[in-house]
């Protein structure tokens, strides 16, 4: 039997309705006509080939570099009902065999492939055999040298249109500016294609953005306060994930290190072991990432600066891919810049490249530095206009208050040109507050000019204007000479007075501090506190059913579910598929397990008087009921009438359970009801006070919603 797209999103991933723009690309696609689509990670992609590959007659193969990324997405699209495999390197030839047959057989639905094997062998030629339906090539911007992750093996695929000029092909990817979406369109070979440019907003994303100072210590602390969620720390470098890990893995935490030195089969397992929530801290390069379909990411720090704003966005979009709250942190120092700065310089790119990259690097900075809101700086590089501030990053959550600073910056300045440009922070200050220590009466600073004229500020506000100072580039950082402050051009027409210097204000720690408790959520009302417990119990029955399955948890189903499950508790089978995210095959597999979780979990919780979950009543009726009770009987034992046990008895029907409503009405009485029913034109929902007194009062309100029960379940509700 034929579907629509709306029922095949209920049926297959538990959704009543499609995000923007999901449904008009479908259309497109389902009109055999090609289509660019750039939607931020985590903004449904997959969904706008996933449904045409249900629909359409034939195979649609996904094109996809994240060979990681296939065996996840292939287990979800199985969980959900449907035929889906991979092909890629990982297989043996005897299951790359096994999956070819079953791709010319035609019982798959979808075929993940990677461009290197498509183009390896006769799979080209094999493909004119599969009745191929839909190609849908994901992380598109990797074909243009525009975009931040040019990849050359991705140009044999400009090949492909020419080849199969019948087949439709849908190109995805969530970053590409303007110049990257048109080269990606030309280098395909469908320029006249229709491109759809989703929201790139994320409002479910906290952003971030900490100075770089004792980043070990800020991150341990940031990782208590989001105990046993899973998240992802970015690093630069191979060394820096290993450090950072150590030092996590000393304090404590669960934490691995991932990068591309990495012998294979331990990268392997390291992701494995992060994505079944068996380790909650990955600490990795840009190697990590880009094949993780990982939807319970909660958080993601960025160790070091990206190279631009593309990356950043993606790797940000990482966490809350189900749309659950997830924080963002940046740590930044003006170092970061240095160290990107010479990558770059030193690397084999072109001139013109080298200064494309520098660009889009001095856009990141333009970020990282920004005092304005943070979301309408990252969608104004998307070309997508915004009215409003978002009050989901740190500028908006505390907004900064800047001061004519340039005469501070004249004291630190002159403070490194006087020194002949060879000290440090520490001693820097030491300088301007007038201190004298043994350092400084040694190296006769005390004798300076500038020595004791910032004594009217503390030691951490000096520290504070000066790292500001650096990272608006006033003043440089020679890291190979004892991270001693050099001066620039910039720091000459300040000291000449040609320039002026903004800074932000200096906020102390105990005002910050107070502020932040301030803002910190209040003691949980007992609902919320109930609800969080709840979901605790439901995340570690999935983590148990998860593991016995051999899958990540999110393939069970996602965090946003079992939040919603834990905020609803639903308690049957009407009530559990109304939650978003549970299809069919998902409520078969999995549906009875949770309820019979939240039952137990409300029984344990429930007080007299109380009412952890809304159905508990219909279900210990049922309980009774399955037992074999009668509605008399059931009635004394819960101490209710038996008008109320009938509702309960008729609503457990409807919600799907096997009550035989016909037991519990004799015939006689039910065909009287019926009769005066319908010579009133009453039914279920209406009152029914006129048919009770029509009636003689011979029968009770419980027996009439009963009998009107029984007759519109077997006659589609016509009297």
């Amino acid at each position: 039997m034929s579907i629509n797209k709306d029922e095949a999103l209920k049926k297959y991933f538990g959704y009543d309705s499609f995000r923007p723009q999901q449904a008009e690309i479908i259309d497109m696609v389902m009109a055999e006509q090609d289509c660019l689509v750039l939607m931020p990670t985590g903004g449904g992609k997959s969904v706008c080939f996933q449904i045409p590959a249900v629909l359409k007659e034939g195979l649609t193969v996904v094109i996809s570099p994240l060979i990681a990324l296939m065996k996840d997405q292939v287990e979800a699209l199985r969980g959900n009902g449907i035929d889906a495999a991979f092909l890629n390197s990982t297989l043996s030839s005897a299951e790359q065999d096994q999956v070819m047959w079953r791709a010319k057989l035609g019982t798959l639905k979808l075929l993940y492939i990677a461009p290197e094997r498509l183009f390896s062998g006769n799979t080209v030629d094999f493909l004119k055999e599969w009745n191929v339906g839909l190609f849908a090539i994901d992380e598109a911007h990797c074909i243009s040298s525009w975009g931040h992750d040019f990849r050359p093996e991705y140009r044999q695929l400009s090949g492909l249109k020419l080849r199969f000029p019948k087949v439709p092909v849908i190109a995805l990817t969530a970053t590409a500016d303007r110049v990257t979406r048109r080269d990606i369109l030309k280098q395909l070979g469908i320029e006249q294609a229709e491109t759809f440019v989703a929201s790139f907003d994320r409002p479910n994303l906290s952003l971030n953005v900490l100075p770089g100072r004792k980043r070990l210590q800020q991150i341990q602390n940031f990782i208590s306060k989001h105990e046993g969620q899973p998240g992802i720390i970015y690093c630069l470098s191979r060394k820096g994930t290993e450090t950072v890990a150590a030092s996590l893995q000393k304090a404590g935490f669960r934490a691995e290190f991932y990068h591309a030195g990495l012998e294979a089969g331990k990268r392997s397992r390291v992701q494995e072991q992060f994505l079944k929530d068996d380790i909650q801290v990955i600490v990795a390069t840009i190697a990590f990432g880009m094949g993780i379909d990982k939807s319970n990411v909660r958080w993601v720090i960025h160790y070091n600066l990206p190279s631009n704003v593309e990356s950043f966005y993606q790797e940000i979009g990482r966490a809350g891919r189900d749309g659950s709250p997830a924080d963002t942190v940046l740590f930044y120092s003006y170092m970061d810049i240095i160290t990107r700065q010479d990558m770059i310089n030193n690397s084999e790119q072109s001139a013109d490249q080298k200064e494309l990259l520098h660009a889009k690097l001095n856009r990141m900075k333009q970020y990282a530095e920004a005092d304005i809101c943070r979301r309408r700086i990252l969608l104004s590089y998307f070309n997508e206009a915004v009215d409003h501030d978002c009050g989901n990053c740190d500028v908006c959550r505390n907004p900064r208050t800047r001061f004519d600073a340039t005469v501070i910056a004249q004291k630190a300045l002159s403070g490194i040109a006087r020194t002949e440009q060879k000290v440090a922070m520490g001693m820097l200050i030491d300088i301007l507050r007038g201190s004298r220590n043994r350092n400084i009466l040694q190296l006769g600073y005390d004798r300076l000019p500038t020595f004791g004229v910032g004594h009217d500020l503390r030691g951490e506000e000096w520290a504070e204007y000066i790292s500001q100072l650096l990272n608006s580039g006033v003043m440089d950082i020679a890291y190979d000479e004892a991270h001693s402050f050099k001066l620039n051009a910039a720091s000459r027409q300040v000291l000449k007075g040609e320039r002026k210097v903004e800074l932000v204000k200096f906020i102390p720690v105990a005002e910050r501090k107070a502020r932040e408790e301030e803002m910190a959520p209040k003691e949980k009302p007992k609902q919320e506190i109930i609800r969080d417990a709840l979901f605790e119990r439901l995340r570690t029955l999935r983590k148990q059913i998860a593991d016995s399955l051999g899958v990540p948890p999110y393939v069970v189903f996602s965090d946003a579910t079992l939040s919603e499950m834990a905020q609803k508790k639903p308690v049957s089978e009407a009530q559990m598929k109304a939650i978003s995210g549970i299809a069919t095959e998902k409520y078969r597999r999995f549906g009875e397990t949770f309820i019979n979780e939240i039952v137990s979990f409300a029984r344990e919780n429930t007080k007299p008087g109380t009412r952890v979950v809304q159905g508990l009543t219909y279900i210990e009726t049922l309980d009774l009921y399955k037992a074999g009770y009668s509605v008399k009987v059931i009635g004394e034992k819960r101490n209710l009438n038996p008008v109320t046990i009938i509702s309960h008895l008729v609503k457990l029907k409807e919600d799907g359970h096997p009550i035989d409503l016909r037991a519990l009405i004799d015939d006689h009485s039910y065909q009287k009801i019926i009769k005066a029913a319908g010579e009133m034109s009453i039914r279920k929902n209406d009152p029914i006070k006129p048919l009770f007194e029509i009636l003689n009062e011979e029968f009770d309100y419980g027996q009439i919603k009963l009998a009107l029960a029984i007759w519109e379940e077997e006659n589609q509700g016509s009297l």
